[in-house]
């Protein structure tokens, strides 16, 4: 059992460390103007986590739900956001929303979760049905950890003073730049 549990840490820690800049930019977000809502961080995190694990599992049972092909694709939704946040700035708007509620958040790590697809799929696949639910617990507790970090970053002061000064670039760049990550995907 402590064997799984250090597994199933390790994977999440391998397959999530890049929302955790993610998390620590939408908690600034939210902190700024108060947009996506704390509570739609926290739901949205756990529900794109959840969908990749189902999505895993189920593939796991040799079900093909999105061919691996079309996964990078997914790097469309991070990317559009973040176009639309720079876009915005020059409306007027001085701290461009990159998500503004629980379905945009859940999408981007949806979006951002092509490595967990590929990570969790075979593992699913080599575990039994114990260390699976162990696994999927491990994973419930991290993501709750991982929205502290992101939340504690996301009010450090001197994090929140370099986006301040730097922040309606930051947020919309993150995005971007998470966005053609994923979809170079495509490419390889």
């Amino acid at each position: 059992m402590i064997g799984t549990v250090l597994t199933a840490a390790g994977l999440f820690a391998g397959t999530n460390l890049d929302d955790s800049v993610v998390l620590t930019v939408l908690f600034l977000s939210s902190r700024a103007n108060g947009r996506p809502a704390r509570r739609h961080i926290w739901a949205g995190q756990y529900l794109g986590i959840a969908t990749l694990v189902a999505v895993s599992a189920l593939a796991a049972l040799g079900l093909s739900i999105v061919p691996d092909r079309w996964v990078g694709l997914l790097g469309l939704l991070p990317l559009a956001l973040g176009v639309r946040g720079l876009l915005r700035r020059g409306d007027g708007d001085e701290q461009p929303v990159a998500a503004s509620g629980l379905l945009s958040v859940a999408g981007i790590t949806i979006a951002n979760g092509a490595d967990n697809l590929a990570v969790y799929t075979p593992y699913f696949r080599t575990v039994g049905v114990a260390d699976s639910l162990v696994t999927v617990a491990v994973f419930a507790m991290l993501v709750a950890l991982w929205c502290v970090a992101g939340s504690w970053l996301g009010s450090h002061p001197k994090v929140i003073a370099a986006m301040e000064r730097h922040g309606h670039w930051i947020v919309p760049v993150v995005f971007i730049v998470l966005g053609l990550v994923i979809l170079s995907d495509l490419l390889i």
